[in-house]
């Protein structure tokens, strides 16, 4: 693998970086292979760096991210990021699912950053390259240290997740909340048990993620869900949106926020292959559909936004922009926010 002298970010979407995020300085701790984990493989190491700045032309809605894990055993075939896991000679493909990186000193980095002279406590955003709360997290509880940073310094920030786990650190969330501006948002593309189970086969179930929203309510913070991703032709018949724009509003999300999907290099060929396997008659559909690059026709996007946006209306929910903060205060209703258009945000 080649950790020496690395010089892109890959949890930056792809920024040049100096200096070199991991370097030949011990930064490699070590490998480990664990029974309760069989199949995966986590490598260790003590990151330079963990707040990272998004480059001005990227399509985010955001400036500042952290992601303490790279690699993501929720194994989402779709995953934009696993382009990233090729800047280390990592395999795109299974190699992402199962050869996942982690930054084991990311909390005390944190701090130490976020107490720089130079930082302003600008809004951060996590889980917006790998999930922050994927299985690696039970074993090495990386984010209550993160979260306890943020809220010792009152700095905004927001969480996109697809795991349940994050509800082991509700106490820290609703502290963070009384100080500073939390966003919660939670990613349930579709209800369809059988898609989930090809598509997304390390997540957890969409109704338990749903019960995630459910129970972040029930504790006073509000949480929208990212409808994402909207899959071209296996998701998107007008009763399959509307069953999962029912579900979330019956969930007691805030908002919905529907992405269709994108298909980046690295994913486009993981994708793919899996359709070709999975529902080949589909396949040219898809070379027609995605011809002319990762993302699919504006006419396509807006047909679904301007049918999600219907649905939560009928539920009496609102679209939001995803991955933005808003004050949330334990127990206080949660404000619609306003119709917005449909952007491009990367998925977990």
């Amino acid at each position: 693998m080649r950790w020496e002298n690395l010089t892109l970010d890959p949890d930056d979407h792809g920024r040049a970086a100096d200096p070199a995020l991991f370097g030949a300085d011990a930064v490699v701790t070590r490998t480990v292979d664990t029974p309760e984990f069989a199949g995966i493989t986590f490598h260790e190491i003590r990151a330079r760096s963990i707040v990272n700045r998004v480059p001005g032309a990227s399509r985010m809605p955001f400036e500042w991210t952290v992601n303490p894990y790279r690699g993501c055993s929720h194994a989402c075939v779709y995953c934009f990021a696993r382009k990233t896991h090729s800047y280390l000679d990592l395999d795109t493909g299974l190699g992402f699912d199962t050869q996942i990186v982690v930054k084991v000193n990311a909390p005390e980095l944190l701090r130490r950053e976020l107490g720089a002279r130079g930082w302003r406590g600008q809004h951060i955003a996590m889980g917006t390259n790998v999930d922050c709360y994927q299985r690696a997290e039970g074993r090495y509880r990386l984010m209550p240290g993160i979260l306890a940073a943020l809220r010792d310094h009152a700095n905004p920030f927001s969480i996109l997740t697809k795991g349940t786990l994050i509800l082991r650190d509700l106490p820290l969330l609703t502290q963070a909340a009384e100080v500073t501006d939390v966003g919660l948002s939670v990613s349930v593309g579709f209800t369809d048990p059988g898609l989930w189970r090809t598509v997304e086969p390390g997540t957890p179930a969409p109704q338990r993620r749903l019960d995630v929203v459910r129970t972040l309510a029930e504790h006073g913070l509000g949480c929208g869900v990212l409808m994402a991703p909207v899959i071209p032709f296996l998701s998107d018949h007008p009763a399959q949106l509307r069953d999962t724009v029912r579900a979330i509003a019956e969930a007691g999300a805030t908002s919905v926020t529907p992405l269709v999907l994108h298909l980046r290099p690295g994913a486009r060929e993981w994708f793919m292959t899996w359709l070709g396997r999975e529902h080949p008659h589909l396949v040219a559909r898809y070379e027609r559909l995605y011809a002319d690059g990762a993302y699919a026709p504006k006419w396509y996007q807006r047909r679904i936004t301007r049918q999600v946006h219907e649905l939560a209306q009928e539920y009496g929910i609102g679209p939001a922009g995803p991955g933005m903060p808003r004050r949330i205060r334990p127990a206080a209703p949660a404000e619609t926010p306003p119709v917005s258009e449909p952007t491009q945000l990367s998925l977990i």
